[in-house]
């Protein structure tokens, strides 16, 4: 790869970060995000080549009924002011334009349990490869104008999100994370980088 090239992928990664005030418009169509996340499953590597990670894309009606779960697998776990402030924070994520839900399939690793030596890093390697393609992701959406953000509602949503979808979602399945899309309100501000990259 040149160097014209790493910069303008690392330029990419640099733009990329949480933007919370998101609208329920989209800057690019559904097929387009359907085919970056068909491209980032492709070209994502994983453990042994075993593909492990399952992404599920969530607009409209099917989007909203996910935050309606959220809000009442955590309902009885806030009150008062933190309940009014969970509460907005969930309205923002319901009227944004839609979901990106990231799951592992356990079973892709099937064919790896006679490695012994492995077998407890599974688990592990499971949730590299995931993150690697949130940020992938992430950062190919951020590249076509859209802002996003990543939530963990699991385990508490677990069950209802396998229940209410479960034509589409195996039981098998585990919840990873939900990345909240759509086209930006405002732009957000990067905070001061720290020396983490200096020698």
């Amino acid at each position: 790869m040149s160097s014209t090239s790493a910069d303008a992928l690392m330029s990419a990664v640099a733009e990329r970060r949480s933007i919370y005030k998101l609208s329920n418009e989209t800057t690019i169509s559904k097929e387009r995000i359907e085919e970056l996340i068909q491209k980032v499953l492709l070209s994502t590597p994983s453990a042994f080549n075993t593909q492990s990670t399952r992404i599920v894309l969530l607009i409209g009606n099917e989007h909203r009924k996910l935050w309606d779960i959220v809000r009442a697998a955590v309902k009885p776990f806030v009150s008062g002011e933190q309940a009014q402030a969970t509460e907005a924070k969930l309205a923002s994520f319901q009227g944004s334009y839609g979901t990106i839900i990231f799951f592992e399939d356990p079973t892709a690793f099937n064919h790896l349990q006679a490695f012994k030596l492995y077998s407890d890093k599974f688990e592990s390697w499971r949730d590299q490869t995931n993150g690697m393609h949130q940020v992938l992701l992430w950062t190919a959406l951020n590249s076509e104008g859209m802002g996003a953000n990543v939530q963990h509602y699991n385990p508490l949503i677990d069950d209802k999100v396998k229940e209410t979808w479960s034509a589409t979602i195996p039981s098998h399945w585990k919840l990873i994370s939900q990345m909240v899309i759509g086209k930006p309100v405002d732009t957000a501000s990067l905070d001061e980088l720290d020396n983490r990259g200096k020698g």
